[in-house]
């Protein structure tokens, strides 16, 4: 029978209600988080716009110009580019509340791979934007511009840039964490990193498949994004072969 020190020592067991409590806690701090950038950003709105249009504006004829096509475009769409912008900057701090939450729930060897995982997956997420917004995006619009049939005025409106622009950002913020997705892969025993090298060959095409349906129709955009795809896909093999090497000698 144990005495009332070793009671006291025993942990408590945690309610359903008490996770619940503990989640709406997380999820407001992430929320309140959020709104801090937010409101820090909120007054360059137009400036962060104005720079998230460069790659476009130094693109097109000379005279041309963006427009507005709605009343309210000119407000919704910096205002808009301004909460996904707080969001992407105010990530580590979501993805650390989330681990605060699940931590607790797993095993010493769970949290020394899945710590590494968060940050690996935000830094990739993030240059997966920067390789978006500085490589690829002065190739795609110069090859929109330079199609354009002549006496066609080249007008873009904000709002159908921000969302074209928002698109491809996370199409390759998705597509940089490839090697995070065959890390999990070959963790949970879905598949293995030598399944995986048998299947290098269809898994080009499968890159060269997306990068066509992701960018235009030019075999330079296309191998833009397919390329990187392929070098992150050999990356994650590397370090699944090494993290599968050493459960198996464990």
């Amino acid at each position: 029978m144990s005495t009332p020190s070793e009671q006291e020592k025993a942990p408590k067991a945690t309610t359903l209600f008490e996770h619940l409590l503990e989640l709406r806690a997380r999820l407001l701090h992430a929320v309140l988080g959020v709104l801090v950038v937010f409101c820090s950003l909120a007054y360059f709105a137009q400036d962060i716009y104005q720079y998230l249009a460069q790659p476009l504006l130094s693109t097109m004829p000379s005279g041309a110009q963006m427009i507005a096509t709605d009343v309210a475009s000119p407000f919704f769409a910096p205002f808009k580019l301004t909460i996904v912008l707080s969001i992407f900057i105010a990530m580590p701090f979501i993805l650390y509340q989330i681990w605060s939450f699940v931590a607790p729930g797993l095993y010493h060897n769970e949290k020394k791979l899945i710590a590494p995982l968060m940050l690996g997956s935000t830094l990739l997420f993030y240059s997966g934007i920067a390789f978006a917004y500085f490589i690829v995006f002065p190739v795609v619009f110069a090859f929109f511009t330079s199609v354009a049939p002549e006496g066609v005025v080249i007008a873009t409106d904000i709002s159908s840039y921000l969302d074209f622009v928002l698109k491809l950002f996370f199409a390759f913020g998705a597509a940089f964490e490839i090697p995070i997705a065959i890390i999990l892969l070959c963790w949970t025993g879905v598949t293995s990193p030598n399944d995986l090298r048998k299947k290098r060959p269809y898994v080009v095409v499968g890159a060269f498949v997306v990068g066509m349906l992701l960018t235009p129709p030019d075999i330079i955009s296309q191998s833009m994004l397919a390329i990187p795809m392929l070098l992150l896909f050999e990356l994650g093999i590397i370090i699944a072969s090494l993290n599968y090497k050493k459960n198996e000698a464990e």
